[in-house]
């Protein structure tokens, strides 16, 4: 089998509500790069990658040089083909050689007639555990439903979230308001049940001071951990000196440099693996290795997939033993999917690992039609903005705050 062409399709696909987060707002919807490689015996294999435009799906075929007539199987050439240590220091393709990783994958399972799980080293679980991710969240601009501002406001879309899909464990994603808010909005959320789980992430925003001051004010929750309260490695190392809560992250470990600096001199003690920041499946089942032998927590991050990635984190979170905690997903934000059958289905808090061969996923043709001639409508949007406050932007450690009374709803077309 050898790889005959790859086509890229850039896609926004609409979400229930913009959501909120310490650098700006999804505004409205995902964009996402749905990538196709066609092998020469009729197969297509399938990736996706987060953003796009012309610029992605320029990017990959600009691949087509590099990439057609080799053997989809011969993984450890390709990463280096693509995504060569020294040569991406002038052009990153990690995210790329990622989406191509979960396509050759997926070639190869459907060849051999295995799910991917298989090929990974077969699966230890049937089903992958999630969180609740939550959001502050504007108003959908349409209707005016779905904001999520207020204490009552989070509490309610909590419970609707626990009540529809059976979520135990609840993630705030913060970093929008002032701590002393966030901190009011996060105790709340320990009335959803008694046994629940929490975590909470500010996205890096806040000073070592206030992650300290925080972190201990949350210590008497059943908390998982709390996830990059600050931005860096001697940070975090800080912070983790007096907080007697885990710490985790998904921005200042994602590669493997950063793994070794973080074994020698433990900054965070759960790693957040993502199948696309990573480089693709195989470095995260190598990570989590890595994990299990300095006794490092493992948790799936999320990067706003739509199922294709989400087929890969479950392939993931099949294989590894020491996944110790519910995975991350955007994925109940979102309000469609580009796959046949529709969006996965949570049963009792968790999603059931594909077994048809490869990611176990396929094209809803007439889907990706119609979420590419949305892409091609509305353009990307500015993930680093915030819609209701144009020029702003946050510092690090950051002081600029949105305000919780604050109740406007956003003009954005989607």
């Amino acid at each position: 089998m050898k790889i005959k062409d790859i086509c890229a399709t850039t896609v926004s696909v609409p979400l229930a509500a913009p959501l909120r987060h310490a650098n700006g707002c999804h505004w409205g919807r995902f964009v996402r790069t749905i990538v196709e490689v066609e092998a020469d015996n009729g197969l297509v294999g399938l990736g996706e990658m987060g953003g796009g435009g012309e610029s992605a799906e320029g990017a990959f075929r600009h691949l087509k040089s590099y990439l057609v007539g080799r053997d989809p199987a011969r993984l450890e050439e390709l990463r280096f083909l693509i995504s060569n240590p020294t040569a991406s220091l002038y052009n990153n393709r990690t995210q790329i050689l990622a989406a191509i990783e979960f396509a050759c994958l997926d070639l190869l399972g459907q060849q051999w007639g295995v799910p991917v799980s298989e090929i990974l080293g077969g699966r230890l679980r049937d089903k992958v555990e999630f969180a609740s991710y939550l959001f502050f969240r504007y108003a959908n601009p349409r209707d005016g439903s779905g904001e999520v501002r207020t204490v009552a406001q989070l509490l309610a879309h909590a419970r609707e979230l626990k009540n529809r899909h059976g979520f135990a464990t609840h993630k705030l994603k913060g970093g929008v308001f002032p701590p002393e808010y966030e901190l009011e909005c996060y105790r709340a959320l320990a009335s959803l049940g008694a046994g629940d789980r929490l975590r909470f992430d500010p996205n890096g925003a806040w000073s070592t001071e206030q992650a300290i001051w925080f972190g201990r004010a949350i210590e008497d929750l059943n908390n998982d951990y709390l996830e990059d309260p600050v931005y860096g490695q001697s940070g975090m190392r800080r912070a983790r000196e007096k907080l007697r809560i885990p710490l985790a992250t998904n921005t200042v470990v994602v590669n493997f440099e950063q793994f070794a600096a973080n074994v020698l001199h433990t900054a965070v003690d759960v790693i957040l693996l993502d199948t696309t920041f990573w480089g693709g499946i195989r470095p995260c089942v190598k990570a989590a290795g890595i994990c299990e032998t300095f006794q490092l927590g493992v948790a799936v991050h999320s990067s706003g997939e739509l199922g294709i990635q989400l087929a890969t984190m479950l392939h993931l979170g099949a294989v590894i033993p020491n996944l110790s905690f519910a995975a991350d997903a955007h994925y109940h934000e979102l309000v469609d999917d580009i796959i046949e059958g529709g969006k996965f289905a949570y049963q009792r808090g968790a999603i059931a690992v594909p077994t048809a061969p490869g990611l176990g996923v396929r094209l809803n043709r007439d889907k990706l039609a119609e979420y590419s001639e949305m892409y091609k409508r509305l353009g990307s949007y500015p993930y680093d903005q915030d819609p209701l406050r144009p020029g702003w932007t946050p510092t690090i450690p950051n002081s600029r705050w949105a305000d919780p009374a604050d109740d406007r709803v956003p003009k954005i077309t989607f």
